[in-house]
């Protein structure tokens, strides 16, 4: 199937031979026909496979093709969770509707909002927007829906993360009811379910891929070590291994900021993106990576859904999300439209219920690798391989007889870190210990500790016993 075939208008095809895209993806290809034929869409696909284009086609079509915008007015909205996200869908718009006489506008907080309406003073074909500032622009009056005629929801699990559920119901409120609705999440809970049950219409379910599943052509790795030595451990890794362009996202902002004065100090250009950025400044940091100005951007989630950089080799995490889904989308940026990639995380001890939920998840053990001189002093305990991993063929243990023993068999030895068994499972006879004894388990200061519950024994067994009282 090519694009021709999906009987897009010739200038939308020429600005996907002009962008090098020679075939649908499967997403593409099951959302464009659906979309042009007016049908409301409840879509999954896994990121980077070309959800944009999936409804920007269409709808780009269709707005050509059905008249033009009044004054104030907007035919179609889209409903973005972040700037980021915002910025990435205004721009494919704007790309793949280079031959086609329709506007287009952006509209997010963090920034001036009189360009945002004087822009839409004019009217839009196509306005991309953050919950947050369109109820801003709606409650100054500044837009009408009385032209809408489709709406999308980008990331919708996003928006309900980000707690959006109250002002998405105020802007639905205020849209006409017999507009079409598309909707697209990379994972589908029950709140999505309950939002597209109350939203959609007879929809079609496309899924391209399985949810929550990592891209193929992204190479995932784990190095364990310890807490304190991420940073040293990254630009050992940054040097030794020749890293020419790295996305890095770690937990909190204070995080991100430190992380990137430690790269700074060290001569290294590298940059920031976070909430507490201004949003020109963040617009910036990411064009400045796109150029190749910077060789390391570091971020937080708000960065891990809405970044397209194209051809970005590798992805790090400095730390592990607390969200799983967030991990999937994190690695994302990387492996996109067919291209491979590497994503490689830094785990501590303290993170290993978080990189179980991932693997979990995603339904695959990571392979785990140690730097010599990084390793971890408090070793990541084995996460053990989930059911659904297990590799194909494998035997599962017989079941047990009722009231049969089970099979002794020596324990392997304590590993560094002092996780595992110690001694054998053999049975044992078990030791009297005679009454008043003092019992010290090995472990540092055991001796000393023994030595003086001993002297406090002593004291107490030689003091006489009280003489029994007379009766009277």
């Amino acid at each position: 199937m090519t694009f021709r075939s999906l009987k897009l208008i010739d200038p939308l095809l020429r600005a996907l031979d002009e962008l090098g895209y020679d075939d649908p993806t499967p997403v593409q290809r099951q959302a464009i026909p659906a979309v042009l034929a007016g049908r409301d869409l409840m879509a999954a696909a896994q990121t980077g496979t070309g959800k944009t284009a999936g409804f920007a086609l269409p709808l780009l079509h269709r707005l050509t093709l059905e008249g033009a915008v009044a004054p104030l007015g907007v035919r179609c909205l889209v409903l973005a969770p972040t700037r980021e996200l915002a910025e990435q869908v205004y721009a494919s718009f704007r790309k793949y509707g280079a031959h086609v006489p329709l506007r287009y506008g952006v509209a997010y907080g963090g920034v001036p909002i009189e360009p945002q309406i004087n822009k839409l003073k004019k009217g839009l074909d196509v306005l991309v927007a953050t919950p947050g500032r369109l109820l801003d622009l709606l409650r100054q009056g500044t837009l009408t829906f009385t032209q809408l005629q489709t709406l999308v929801l980008d990331e919708a699990d996003r928006m309900l993360d980000l707690g959006f559920a109250a002002d998405l119901d105020t802007v639905f409120a205020a849209l006409p009811p017999g507009r079409q609705t598309l909707l697209f999440s990379a994972t589908f809970p029950e709140a999505i379910r309950t939002l597209a049950g109350r939203l959609l219409r007879d929809p079609l379910s496309v899924q391209a891929s399985p949810a929550n599943a990592a891209a193929k052509t992204v190479r995932q790795l784990v190095i364990t070590t310890d807490k304190k030595s991420k940073p040293e451990l990254f630009l050992h890794l940054l040097r030794e291994r020749g890293w020419q362009q790295v996305l890095v996202f770690a937990k909190t902002r204070k995080g991100v900021d430190q992380l990137v004065g430690v790269l700074q100090q060290q001569g290294i250009r590298a940059d920031a993106i976070h909430g507490d950025k201004p949003q020109p400044a963040r617009l910036r940091a990411l064009a400045r990576f796109k150029a190749r100005d910077v060789d390391v951007l570091v971020a937080t989630d708000v960065a891990a859904r809405g970044l397209d950089i194209a051809g970005l080799p590798l992805v790090v995490n400095h730390d592990l999300p607390t969200v799983a889904e967030d991990y999937v989308h994190r690695i994302g940026r990387t492996g996109r439209a067919g291209a491979t990639g590497e994503a490689i995380s830094l785990v501590a001890a303290d993170e290993v219920d978080l990189l179980k939920a991932i693997e979990t998840l995603i339904r695959q053990v990571l392979p785990r690798e140690e730097i010599p001189g990084f390793e971890a002093d408090h070793r990541v305990p084995s996460t053990g391989t989930p059911a659904s991993a297990a590799q194909p063929g494998a035997r599962k243990s017989a079941a047990k007889p009722k009231g049969a023993k089970a099979p002794v068999s020596p324990a392997a030895p304590r590993p560094a870190g002092g996780f595992g068994p110690t001694a054998p499972d053999r049975a044992r006879p078990a030791k009297r210990i005679p009454q008043g004894s003092v019992v010290v388990a090995a472990g540092r200061g055991a001796k000393s500790t023994a030595k003086t519950a001993a002297k406090t024994v002593a004291k107490t067994t030689a003091r006489p016993s009280p003489r029994p009282t007379k009766k009277k």
